[in-house]
């Protein structure tokens, strides 16, 4: 029987360097405390020179830089609007169903209706033929909003292929997949506006944060005016359309452009958590969460399990409660997130689908048969991936899975 950690391990906590504090303290130093100052400027040209895109807008969190992205989306197709309604108002939009719900909330929030696609069991992310059957059912939808899972790419060309040949313009969600490349190109790049987040939990970190991302110099101008309120060119306050109050703080900024040059070592410490759980796990009837290995480099932001069929226990899960029968050589994600909260560790279930919420139950989902989505839920969780865990903690961590199936 394994022993609970003194401290706590967590599924992905913030790791600092020290020049974080420097360039906050430089923001504090010389008062520039507001939404204006180095260090914004200095990160976003960071996150410029290693994701290889030519603008970048510093915004409040990662769904401002989605809800910028959304918007300006559909004020493309749609044209601009002045009333507060959003462009998108009554209009469908094809998005990534097992994702966090900041994925596609935007989409509400711009008055549009998000059409779920659901999930291919390659990478756990939006399946490429069930975009093409969405828009054989749905011919008019102009906007697909995907997200990268778990620091996992999508198959981008695959799916941004289908939105050329339909007329359709891409949102990428890359929050959760700095770093990661497809076919040697940073995610980020792969849709007409795209966003990143420096959430506390992401690959680096500003506490809060995200950018909005694109190669169109018009676009990143737009999110610069709509993030500061949506203040005109004139002596005094006025304003000719909506506003945001979405820009990000200097001092926040400071704290992202410390952890930049950091990337690439956090990814090689995320990645060796993988490769250790992978190896640890064989002789288990589980499978770690899968990426193209010929054409992807995940950034391995979480590492993740799916329990074989035959192998789950009962399982029963409300809206709001879990529960599970023991059963022997078996397990299910309950018994073991439950074992790992044991051990005062961090796990989590996988992305509960977006058609399965009960704020969008009544949405349309497009599948090919089977709601691979669901299955992935049902048998599938996030393990402790923090990168200051020890590989002493993570053998605990592997010995207690061991210890589900006996």
């Amino acid at each position: 029987m394994v022993e609970p950690f003194k401290e706590k391990v967590y599924l992905s906590s913030p790791t600092m360097h020290g020049d974080e504090l420097k360039y906050m303290t430089e923001a504090f130093e010389t008062n520039w405390m507001s939404t204006v100052g180095e260090n914004i400027n200095q990160a976003e040209k960071g996150i410029c020179e290693y994701i290889g895109c030519s603008y970048a807008v510093g915004l409040a969190s990662g769904t401002s830089a989605v809800h910028m992205a959304v918007k300006l989306a559909g004020e493309k197709i749609y044209g601009p609007t002045v009333t507060g309604k959003g462009a998108l108002c009554g209009h469908k939009v094809f998005c990534t169903d097992m994702t966090f719900d900041a994925t596609l909330n935007p989409v509400v929030y711009e008055c549009g209706v998000p059409v779920f696609i659901d999930t291919e069991r390659d990478t756990w992310n939006m399946s490429p033929e069930a975009l093409e059957k969405a828009f054989e059912l749905y011919p008019d939808v102009k906007i697909v909003v995907y997200a990268h899972l778990y620091g996992v790419p999508a198959k981008a060309d695959e799916i941004s292929g289908i939105c050329k040949r339909h007329g359709a313009i891409i949102v990428e969600d890359a929050a959760e997949s700095v770093g990661a490349t497809y076919k040697g190109v940073q995610t980020g790049n792969f849709g007409l506006y795209n966003a990143i987040s420096f959430n506390g939990n992401k690959i680096i970190t500003g506490s809060s944060g995200g950018m909005f991302i694109t190669e169109d110099e018009e676009a990143a101008a737009k999110v610069r005016k709509w993030s500061t309120q949506s203040r005109d060119n004139a002596p005094w306050y006025q304003h000719s359309e909506l506003g945001y109050n979405y820009r990000m703080s200097n001092v926040i900024a400071g704290v992202v452009r410390g952890q930049i040059p950091y990337i690439n070592e956090h990814i090689a410490q995320k990645k060796a958590i993988y490769e250790r759980y992978r190896d640890g796990l064989k002789d288990l009837p589980v499978m770690m969460n899968p990426f193209d290995e010929k054409n992807s480099v995940p950034n391995y932001w979480l590492s993740c399990i799916l329990i074989d069929s035959d192998a789950m226990c009962h399982q029963e899960r409300t809206d709001s409660v879990a529960s599970y029968k023991a059963e022997p050589g078996k397990s299910c994600p309950t018994q073991i997130l439950e074992k790992i909260a044991s051990l005062n560790a961090e796990g989590r279930p996988i992305w509960k689908p977006m058609h399965m919420q009960p704020i969008y139950i009544n949405n349309d989902f497009v599948d090919l048969g089977e709601d691979v989505g669901a299955d992935i839920f049902e048998r599938g969780l996030c393990l402790p991936s923090d990168n200051k865990m020890t590989p002493k903690q993570q053998d605990v961590i592997i010995e207690a899975i061991h210890e589900c199936f006996e």
